[in-house]
């Protein structure tokens, strides 16, 4: 019996710095019952040697691929060609400047041995310092999005789905919610693997943090508007549970979790005028400078 094929997809644009820290936190990941057939990075219009080090990284491991995009064009885009050129039965997105646990990949996979299972969330584990304003609210807000996966899964920073031939919309944001809204349309159900561990960094300054937090919250505002698609972290039935799980398993600082609640909600209440004027969801937002590296 032949095993389910993987292809692994990274979307970047500018990433030199973090790109080879990516690779080879995936590349070595070993699989049991599936096969890694190929690792394509979908580069979209690089400017600052992305691509030459990708290109690079392939002469000693064949099983990454470059693919270039002329010119950046969203993610979206560069998601929906990764997925008109991937071979596996499952696909997997991995953000560029994101790092695999040991693992990882393997406990991403697992939950596909049930055949109702299409699309499957792993745990994003930031690795910036609780001490900051910025910092705390990075951890808490992660933190809360695997409470509340763990009651109904949230999709997000590193996912698994079945290969469905879907293609994205190009004038919205939010891929991996309209990956995950076309799946359960096919009547299969999300997972969330707590085990499957990714770190990443998230905003280092309060305005990075407004900023990030501002265009994920409009995101999910259009997914609603458009679809009528309600996104599990929009919804305040999971969110005061979660919430709840957490000062319930000894939160500090509350000095520290106040500011980031202020934060988030000033971010949700802007994100909802925003979308009420319908000022339009983005294809491309400009990179938030200081979630770019991850040794930092």
């Amino acid at each position: 019996m032949r095993m389910p094929a993987v292809s692994i997809g990274v979307c970047a644009y500018n990433e030199m710095r973090n790109i080879t820290r990516c690779l080879g936190s995936i590349v070595p990941q070993k699989l049991h019952g599936y096969e890694l057939a190929e690792v394509i990075v979908v580069s979209s219009g690089s400017t600052d040697g992305t691509d030459a080090v990708v290109r690079d990284y392939a002469e000693s491991e064949p099983l990454v691929r470059l693919v270039p995009q002329p010119r950046r064009e969203g993610k979206n885009s560069a998601v929906n060609l990764f997925m008109s050129q991937a071979v596996g039965d499952i696909l997997v997105l991995v953000n560029a400047d994101n790092v695999l646990a040991e693992g990882a990949l393997q406990k991403l996979l697992e939950p596909f041995n049930d055949p109702q299972v299409g699309i499957v969330g792993g745990r994003p584990v930031p690795v910036n310092p609780r001490d900051t304003v910025p910092g705390f609210a990075v951890n808490m807000l992660w933190d809360m999005h695997h409470r509340l996966s763990l009651l109904h899964p949230k999709i997000g920073e590193l996912i698994a789905f079945r290969n469905i031939r879907v293609q994205l919309p190009t004038d919205l944001q939010s891929d991996e919610d309209i990956i995950r809204m076309e799946v359960e349309k096919l009547g299969l159900r999300s997972a969330y693997s707590p085990e499957a561990i990714v770190q990443n960094k998230g905003p280092a300054t309060v305005k990075d943090f407004i900023k990030q937090r501002t265009r994920v919250n409009i995101g999910e505002g259009y997914m609603h508007r458009k679809f009528s698609y309600d996104i599990p972290t929009q919804d305040l039935r999971l969110l005061f549970p979660a919430l709840l799980d957490l000062l319930k398993d000894g939160a500090s600082s509350p000095h520290l979790m106040a500011a980031a609640v202020l934060m988030e909600a000033f971010c949700r209440a802007y994100a909802r005028l925003y979308v009420a004027l319908d000022k339009g969801d983005k294809m491309m937002w400009s990179p938030v400078d200081s979630t770019k590296n991850l040794s930092n």
